[in-house]
């Protein structure tokens, strides 16, 4: 046997076996090429190229699959023509108004399979605290006409209503590319001219940065205004209960319009923000610049909730508004009209009491 001969051509138990064509020895992977080498007679065998592609993996994919895994439940559900929500029908009742626009449904109610939510918030604020707290609202709103404050007085217009939301925990690690900015100052110009102007030196920066997100909240549904709900934030979703059906009795609920995955994309502009954010951080500087981020996420998880909120809408002109209350904090938000009639008048004072305090001054500038 020859002495330059290797001893370990015999591949280790579970690992695959590359022999060297030329003296029977294992090869090994060279850098910088494409092929695999034999380190004792340097005889090279090529890696047979693949025709597949490189695909990224799909999370959606995944989502669309820890979906399928949830307990789901069919619900009977009533949908508004006038804005589209959709309302679980409560027994023994075929028709209600649609607390999102104040319109009546009256039609069949149709079945729908949807993920059971996981948990819930239990309404915290009653009734009577709630409309106090509305009524608080519209009295310190100028200029609403006096049909809106009126409004506030039929308190059976005030619904219970639970919100269809999901909730988002992932890592993401992020790969950028972009530039760091360090001021520095020069002086210029001469005599009179002279001063000090603020200059940016520009440097490349790269670097990968993580980020663990809990509980990213998401909206579910498309009737309630976004806008609205978000200053309805933030909610106390420690106090989580476990789903249970008692919960609703007496209450109204909506099934979720926006599905786990498009919540997901809702939730990655969420993520975005703060990612951004990490990023400068991370490049420094006094200014950064970003040219490309490249994010990645795992180990995702998802919860689908109901939160509660007392909500009250009626039509004004044609147009709907919306008040909401946060059942568990009290906090309002709404939309309002304008009583375009006060403003006028409370402009016409306005200009009249300039107008007389020029006059008076005119007269005693004359004295």
């Amino acid at each position: 046997m020859d002495a330059s001969a290797p001893s370990d051509a015999v591949a280790p138990p579970g690992g695959k076996r590359f022999p060297c064509a030329r003296c029977g020895a294992k090869l090994e992977f060279a850098p910088r090429t494409s092929a695999l080498k034999c380190p004792y007679c340097g005889h090279e065998n090529p890696i047979p190229e693949s025709g597949a592609a490189v695909e990224e993996l799909d999370f959606l994919a995944h989502l669309e699959a820890f979906a399928a895994a949830e307990p789901t439940h069919e619900r009977e559900t009533l949908k508004c023509d006038a804005c589209g929500a959709e309302i679980h029908k409560p027994p023994q009742i075929e028709a209600l108004s649609c607390p999102y626009c104040g319109s009546n449904i009256v039609a069949m109610a149709a079945s729908r399979r949807l993920i059971k939510p996981r948990a819930l918030l239990p309404f915290k604020i009653e009734r009577d605290e709630a409309q106090a707290r509305f009524r608080h609202w519209l009295g310190k709103l100028w200029f609403a006409p006096d049909a809106v404050k009126q409004y506030a007085r039929v308190e059976q217009r005030l619904t219970g209503l639970y919100v269809p939301y999901w909730t988002y925990d992932c890592h993401t690690t992020s790969a950028y590319t972009g530039e760091r900015g360090e001021h520095y100052y020069v002086t210029v110009g001469s005599g009179k001219n002279r001063r000090t102007q603020r200059r940016t030196r520009w440097y490349p920066a790269s670097g990968v940065v993580r980020n663990r997100f809990n509980d990213v909240l998401v909206l579910a549904s498309r009737s309630l205004p976004r806008r609205c709900a978000e200053r309805l934030e933030p909610w106390d979703l420690r106090s989580l209960a476990p789903y249970d059906d008692a919960y609703l009795s007496g209450f109204t609920a909506e099934g979720y319009q926006i599905d786990l995955a498009g919540g997901f994309e809702v939730a990655r502009g969420i993520m975005d923000e703060t990612i951004e954010a990490t990023v400068r951080a991370d490049i420094g500087g006094d200014e950064q610049r970003i040219h490309s981020v490249d994010t990645r996420y795992a180990d995702i998880t998802f919860k689908h909730v109901l939160l509660p909120v007392w909500i009250s809408a009626y039509r004004y002109k044609q147009r709907v508004y919306r008040f909401l209350v946060n059942a568990r904090t009290g906090e309002v938000q709404g939309e309002r009209p304008y009583s375009w009639v006060k403003i006028a008048l409370v402009v016409l004072a306005g200009l009249s009491a300039a107008a007389a305090a020029w006059w008076l001054a005119q007269q005693y500038g004359a004295w």
